[in-house]
């Protein structure tokens, strides 16, 4: 694996760095009072003006879309070279929408361009990658364990020219979000197929069709998430055109395969570098507190915690960078246990790191005052999107297996 970028891509991270530095994270008090004062005009969930000029801003610089690899729409980046970008990007989760490069628009863009037809991207590519509109991705179900994929419920039935949804989802993210216009929703067209990993399809479903209820925001240890949500929506007798299916019947398992890749890769990108603006947060907290008559920082606890923050960090990060490199090479397909590997160290790692972050800083920890509190409810939601942990270990262990059960039975 070779770390030495491109003096292209060396400028383009720096350049990122500096517009994070210089306008993005400054304005994280503006983005609250504005988040803030949607609400009181009873529109929590409408887009905030700060947020809209950052997005101006960064596309008029040539910083937009910089996801995207193996595509000309995007900026041309490998997941090697984009990783140091969402890391960044990572020290305020809501950063990443600024450069359009959000989940879970860039895995449903993602899906756009891989599988969509030309009219399904001229009608939702096109405007999502213009960052004129938001999308959501309807999988996980309350009535089931949605870590089985194979599970799902929701129902999508043929009806002449038309496709029919029935079902429940909820923890949709960004479906809340205004100007949230479509859904890719994944069901069951073939729900007695013996094959059970052909029983899926996946449809886009515009958010205004009739039949389309949002219940209710579903709040994140705690946190409502305005402007984006994620809600719990109903789809009662939902109608779309069956021209809507994206690469035919059946194909919804894979196509979710496909997805939830760089999916997985880019969420744990982003958590390494809350962790690293954990870690700093940290440090500056010990050496300016003191408690039993020396500064915390002179403190052997609170030395051994720094020094394994950092390895922490550096382990994940070159795990993360690792997967990216075998993605990038080999393909995801290949690279599926790396990419499991990084989906169970990077939040349980980056979540130690912030917990001792949070016990640095006493009841401060716990406050609005600092980020720790929203670093911590990303990281440890983690360890369930996109996959828990325990179904990521199995899939390790499965393949470390195979040639050893292979030999056990000749």
């Amino acid at each position: 694996m070779n770390l030495e970028y491109s003096p292209r891509v060396v400028s383009l991270h720096k350049r990122v760095k500096a517009f994070l530095d210089e306008h993005v994270f400054p304005q994280y008090s503006r983005r609250e009072q504005e988040i803030a004062e949607n609400a009181r005009k009873g529109r929590p969930y409408a887009p905030y003006p700060v947020l809209e000029e950052l997005k101006t801003k960064a596309k008029a610089e040539g910083l937009w879309n910089l996801f995207l690899p193996e595509s000309e729409l995007g900026a041309g980046l490998t997941n090697l070279e984009y990783a140091p970008i969402a890391e960044m990007m990572g020290k305020q989760y809501w950063a990443s929408e600024v450069f359009n490069c959000s989940a879970p628009d860039t895995g449903n863009m993602e899906v756009l361009v891989r599988y969509g037809t030309e009219e399904q991207k001229r009608q939702w590519l096109t405007p999502l990658l213009n960052g004129e509109i938001r999308s959501a991705f309807a999988m996980t179900e309350p009535a089931v364990a949605s870590s089985d994929a194979t599970n799902i419920e929701c129902s999508i039935r043929r009806d002449g020219d038309d496709y029919v949804i029935n079902g429940r989802k909820w923890y949709i993210t960004g479906a809340a979000a205004e100007n949230c216009k479509v859904f890719v929703l994944m069901g069951k067209t073939d729900p007695h197929n013996p094959d059970r990993h052909r029983q899926q399809s996946m449809i886009l479903v515009p958010k205004d069709t009739p039949g389309v209820t949002i219940v209710r925001d579903m709040a994140l240890y705690g946190f409502m998430d305005p402007p984006a949500g994620h809600p719990e929506v109903l789809f009662e007798n939902v109608r779309v055109p069956a021209s809507n299916i994206l690469l035919g019947e059946g194909r919804g398992f894979e196509i979710a395969q496909g997805r939830l890749g760089p999916g997985r890769i880019h969420h744990c990108m982003r958590v390494v570098g809350m962790a690293e603006a954990a870690l700093e947060l940290m440090c500056k907290r010990v050496v300016s507190r003191v408690a039993f008559h020396k500064p915390l920082s002179d403190q052997s606890v609170w030395r051994e915690r720094i020094a394994k923050s950092r390895m922490l960090i550096e382990q994940t990060r070159l795990l993360v960078l690792n997967a990216a490199y075998k993605m990038d090479t080999v393909g995801n397909k290949v690279a599926a246990k790396e990419i499991a590997m990084i989906k169970v160290v990077a939040p349980n790692n980056c979540c130690k790191v912030i917990d001792w972050a949070i016990q640095a800083h006493g009841a401060g920890g716990f406050s609005q005052d600092y980020l720790l509190t929203s670093y911590y409810a990303y990281a440890r939601h983690l360890r369930t999107a996109d996959g828990p942990d325990e179904v990521h270990s199995n899939a390790i262990a499965k393949q470390e297996l195979a040639p050893y059960l292979a030999a056990a039975r000749k």
